[in-house]
């Protein structure tokens, strides 16, 4: 072995030699190992330092697109805080507009309802509520004329004011009562056709202009009424006396009549007299309702079927009215409406038939001086039960009421400066107020428009 001597002895010089010369190689590769990795470390320092660079740019870019980032955000959080401020600040002004708005409606003493074309309530203010006794949790949503059967404004008019845009204005009134300017207003630029319905109370202000007239007649009505019906009953008793004498003495003179045979006389004038004698007959009716009209009536009532009220009624002015201008009654259409199994209602039959005459004969007139010769007179009645009472309408096309001929429809009397009113108080509704008011303790109103015609509504209790 290199190691030991010829002799088996260990040569150490040999050993030492080779581990020093081993051990000098591995200190070489150590510190050329160490070189190459001190070189590495310095790369990797180098490296790291330009990351370390790099990083901290980046670090320094992200620090400050972090705080610009959170100014914006900042901003915008100041931004968000101003808007949501002011939409609070919206809100609570919207919310105070619409109860300023709603207080308004339901403060005003005009009642106000809105209406869909379909007629479904939007808006029913507390005037309305008390004008017609309806509350609004009972209308809102629901058809006008199912929830409030009483509303004298008809579906016609309220489709007339939507197709033609235009605002309808019409009048009702009940003397002694109430009298409204009702107005129907389209809405304008409004997702969803309808109208405004306002009804304006003006029942004070015809008051205070007519409240001395109004005393004087109040006053004197029934002293005129009395002396009125006495004076044309004296001489006419004494006509009616003097008719049926002379008509006894005619038939009881033979020899008075074979003179006069041949000229036919005594036939002509017998027919003449009966005549006279039922005129007689009729005015002394007028004069014993005159007579009730001033003191009242003490008889008692009786129950009776309306339609054959309304239809006897229908044919007596067929066979009574007449007028110089051709138009005949039987001659106008009438339309009939009446709701079936009509109840049976307590009345003075004569006298609710003189009133419904008294209608016929004004609505009759209105109809003849129609001056287009292509109109068509139409009367339409319609008879209905709503809660406990029973209502009768009738209206015709003719032409409508003037704003004084309401003020006096009603009124018995002519006051001085009739003349100026251009209304002939003949044709006034005393009489049939006083029958349906007084004597059956119900209502009578109408409701007129010069240009369409005029609706009278009669309200009777049914017990």
């Amino acid at each position: 072995m290199q190691f030991k001597n010829p002799d088996g002895s260990t040569n150490w010089q040999h050993v030492a030699n080779w581990s020093g010369g081993t051990l000098i190689l591995l200190l070489s590769i150590a510190v050329v190992t160490l070189i190459l990795t001190r070189r590495k470390l310095r790369k990797s320092n180098r490296e790291l330092h330009k990351i370390r660079g790099e990083l901290e740019l980046r670090v320094q870019e992200r620090t400050a697109t972090l705080d610009e980032s959170n100014r914006l955000l900042k901003e915008t959080n100041k931004l968000l805080e101003n808007e949501i401020a002011m939409h609070v600040s919206t809100a609570s002004r919207l919310r105070a507009s619409e109860s300023y708005i709603k207080n308004i409606l339901e403060s005003m003493p005009l009642m106000l309802a809105g209406v869909k074309i379909d007629g479904k309530v939007t808006h029913w203010n507390k005037r309305a509520e008390d004008i017609t006794g309806v509350k609004a949790e009972s209308v809102l949503g629901k058809n006008l004329w199912e929830a409030c059967p009483a509303i004298t404004v008809s579906h016609e008019q309220v489709n007339d004011a939507i197709e033609k845009n235009e605002t309808i204005t019409i009048k009702h009134t009940q003397r002694g009562q109430y009298c409204f300017d009702i107005t129907i207003y389209p809405l304008q630029d409004h997702i969803e056709p309808g109208v405004v319905i306002l009804i304006d109370d003006v029942t004070r202000k015809m008051m205070v202009e007519n409240m001395l007239i109004q005393n004087d007649k109040i006053s004197s009505m029934s002293e005129l009424a009395s002396s009125m019906a006495h004076d044309i009953n004296t001489p006419l008793q004494s006509i009616l006396f003097d008719l049926r004498a002379f008509q006894h003495l005619l038939s009881d003179s033979s020899q008075y009549i074979n003179k006069i045979t041949s000229s036919g006389m005594p036939e002509k004038l017998t027919s003449l007299l009966a005549h006279a004698n039922e005129k007689g007959e009729k005015m002394a009716s007028i004069v014993q309702n005159l007579q009730e009209f001033a003191r009242g009536r003490s008889d008692r009532i009786q129950l009776a079927n309306m339609v054959d009220v309304m239809e006897h009624t229908l044919q007596l002015a067929g066979d009574v009215l007449s007028a110089p201008s051709g138009l005949r009654f039987t001659d106008i259409q009438i339309e009939r409406n009446y709701e079936k199994n009509l109840p049976m209602i307590p009345c003075y039959v004569t006298e609710l038939q003189q009133a419904l005459l008294s209608l016929f004969r004004h609505a009759y007139d209105a109809l003849g001086r129609v001056s287009d010769p292509g109109h068509k007179p139409v009367i339409k009645i319609q008879m209905n039960v709503s809660y406990d009472s029973f209502w009768i309408r009738i209206q015709h096309n003719g032409v409508g009421l003037s704003d004084e001929e309401l003020m006096y429809l009603f009124e018995p009397f002519v006051k001085k400066d009739a003349t100026q009113v251009g209304y002939d108080a003949g044709k006034r509704l005393s009489i049939a107020y006083f029958i349906i008011t007084e004597q059956h303790q119900g209502q009578l109103a109408v409701t007129s428009d010069i240009n369409v015609g005029t609706t009278f509504h009669m309200q009777m209790p049914l017990k």
